[in-house]
């Protein structure tokens, strides 16, 4: 999501293809997230207890933040997976604890598995919808550039998130890079190229580079010296060593004469 600025163009996306933008209407309905809703429940086990949640299946977690008491909550592990990987931890959450009103909570510090990678205990931060926060944003990169299709540029990506500042129901799941403008090796991306979704602030410097198309590394090559040149050469260095040997014997002979 959000808008692309390059060679003095703002771009914006619609159905998979980038287009100029002629105008200043707002673009609102681009930015408007679906509701996301977690279930949980107060967690009363602690401790070494915990270890008998996991294996059945539960995780833990803890709810805390803007005016509300720190509290131990337990979830459905597979449900808390599928919608971590639908929010991350850029995106409102509506936190429904028991039979509660639900809260408007960032997923925060998950916890995984060292071995399966699969989380194992998550935070909840309850926001204040009139305060502004800072979070990191992560960055999609879309297309394809044509220095790579072409050329055989290699992109290295310097930066994988961006971070802004913005109300919580301003924040968006990811800030899409279109890599069509990177067209010839030395050609970059910088944090001043992106035009944020509306509210947003980006924090990042202007200058600071998020993707290049680099030229590719070209090992030296080892030229191999043919066989005949081979040959030809230690030719040579048997008739050096003839010709000293044979200066050698004549110097010989001739101190032999003197005496």
């Amino acid at each position: 999501m959000g808008s692309f600025y390059t060679n003095g163009l703002l771009l914006t996306r619609y159905k998979g293809i980038w287009y100029p933008i002629v105008h200043n209407k707002a673009r609102s309905q681009s930015y408007m997230q679906q509701t996301i809703t977690l279930q949980v429940q107060p967690r009363l086990k602690a401790g070494k207890q915990v270890k008998t949640l996991r294996k059945s299946g539960v995780i833990p977690a803890v709810l805390y933040g803007h005016n509300v008491e720190s509290q131990n909550l337990e979830m459905d592990a597979k449900i808390f997976e599928k919608i971590y990987k639908q929010a991350g931890e850029s995106t409102l959450v509506d936190l429904q604890v028991g039979e509660g009103a639900p809260v408007k909570v960032l997923i925060q510090d998950v916890a995984k598995h060292y071995l399966t990678l699969k989380p194992i205990h998550a935070d909840f931060y309850k926001v204040s919808m009139t305060e502004k926060l800072t979070a990191d944003i992560p960055l999609k990169f879309t297309g394809e550039a044509p220095a790579v299709k072409e050329l055989g540029a290699v992109l290295v990506k310097n930066l994988q998130e961006l971070k802004v500042q913005c109300l919580p129901q301003d924040l968006v799941h990811e800030i899409e890079v279109p890599l069509v403008v990177l067209k010839e090796f030395g050609n970059n991306i910088t944090v001043g190229n992106i035009t944020p979704p509306p509210g947003i602030v980006i924090l990042n410097k202007l200058e600071e580079v998020i993707i290049l198309a680099q030229a590719p590394r070209v090992e030296e090559e080892v030229v191999a010296v043919p066989a005949s040149e081979k040959e030809a050469i230690e030719g040579i260095k048997v008739v050096a060593e003839e010709e000293r040997a044979k200066k050698a014997k004549e110097k010989e002979e001739e101190e032999k004469e003197k005496k």
